[in-house]
């Protein structure tokens, strides 16, 4: 039994993420020339993809599970 549930869209955010620090230690280590404005359409269409993946995520999630019961004492 996993003690957390998985989260696609964190999974997302954290590659996009991941990435524009990569384009950034390239770019500190001159293996390329990077502008510093490059960096934000990864940036922002990352989370804007990761907020899409998250929703459609719980979307599935919350059709695949029965409503819960409430107990009567």
């Amino acid at each position: 039994m996993p003690r957390h549930e998985f989260q696609p869209g964190r999974l997302v955010a954290g590659t996009f993420l991941s990435a524009a620090g990569v384009v950034f230690v390239g770019d500190a280590a001159g293996a390329w020339e990077a502008p510093w404005f490059a960096v934000i359409p990864l940036v922002v269409g990352g989370l804007f993809l990761a907020g899409a993946v998250g929703l459609l995520a719980r979307a599935t999630r919350r059709h695949r599970t029965p409503p819960r019961e409430e107990s009567r004492p």
